[in-house]
């Protein structure tokens, strides 16, 4: 049998997508998310309320090493790594690491219990594939997935953030773009939503090769084409809508490309921005010549719809 070590971070919320990726670029072969908020205003598939959990301003990110790798080394440069966030506007605040050996039975299965159906909007739930899930109204909408390597489960404001854009931009028949694809989710969630044409780019080859899975687990999706790619360098497909939900930081390289592709009219979704970078983004966006449509937030997380403009006009919300 094989023999595990799992590196438990118990780290602000604001920087679970950050530390999840340092984390899984440590090598890790799966990450768990433990969160309070998960029990906020739940309901179980029997309609029964969950138990009453305290809400908490941190989460506990579980990551999973073979041990052949030396955990102490990997510990001591995540904890480099998360101190080096405050440089991103990301504070981990006091945060914890800490390890132990676990058998493969421990873990490979377990994680699962954290990952529920989940009802993201009026007509999107997200389902895992090993879940029985029946939809409730005949316009439920079910996206089937699994994280494989815990890129993304549908549950993080961002992606949520995405998902409820992607709902107010999409009328059906568009091309569409999704930048960072990671788990697939918002292209499965486009075809579901009408879009005609989906080409999903992702620079990790694992990224990739797990949405092209759940892909597989949703029928009808042969309109869903995904790619190696470094945001959308090199890309030459005209679209109508772009989406990307990326750190800040980077989406700052996607504006300009995304107004080159966009038809006029069309739209670009960027979520992943913190607070103390939303303003930076928009300046950018308005700099190359995008209308602010609409902004969402949850907590410290924005999500922008802009439009490929000449003036602002058109300009709502901003």
């Amino acid at each position: 049998m094989t023999n595990w070590n799992e590196l438990s971070v118990t780290v602000s919320r604001e920087t679970e997508d950050a530390v999840s990726n340092i984390l899984i670029d440590a090598g890790a072969q799966g990450v768990a998310i433990e969160d309070t908020q998960d029990y906020l205003d739940n309901l179980d598939k029997f309609g029964e309320i969950l138990p009453e959990i305290e809400q908490l301003e941190t989460v506990i990110i579980k990551a999973y090493y073979p041990e052949n790798l030396s955990i102490i080394e990997i510990a001591e440069s995540v904890k480099a790594q998360i101190s080096g966030l405050l440089a991103f506007d990301l504070n981990p605040g006091e945060f914890t690491v800490t390890t132990q050996s676990l058998a493969e039975n421990d873990w490979s299965d377990s994680w699962k219990q954290y990952f529920l159906p989940t009802r993201i909007s009026h007509s999107l739930t997200i389902v895992p594939s090993w879940t029985d899930y029946a939809p409730a109204s005949a316009d439920e909408k079910i996206i089937r997935l699994d994280p494989g390597m815990a890129f993304g489960t549908g549950t993080h404001p961002t992606t949520k953030l995405s998902l409820f854009a992607l709902e107010q931009t999409l009328r059906g028949g568009e091309t569409l773009l999704d930048v960072g694809t990671g788990s697939g989710v918002l292209s499965i969630a486009a075809h579901l939503l009408g879009a005609q044409n989906i080409h999903a780019f992702d620079l990790d080859e694992v990224a990739v090769k797990v949405a092209e899975e759940n892909i597989q687990l949703n029928p009808d999706m042969t309109n869903i084409i995904v790619k190696p790619g470094d945001l959308l360098k090199n890309v030459t497909t005209k679209a109508d809508v772009i989406v990307a939900n990326i750190l800040a930081d980077i989406l700052m390289n996607v504006i300009d490309d995304a107004y080159n592709l966009l038809y006029d009219g069309g739209f670009l979704i960027m979520s992943g921005i913190i607070d103390s970078k939303s303003q930076m983004i928009l300046d950018k966006s308005h700099a190359a010549g995008f209308a602010l449509v609409t902004r969402m937030q949850q907590g410290e997380w924005h999500c922008l719809i802009l439009q490929k403009a000449n003036d602002d006009a058109s300009v709502i919300g901003g």
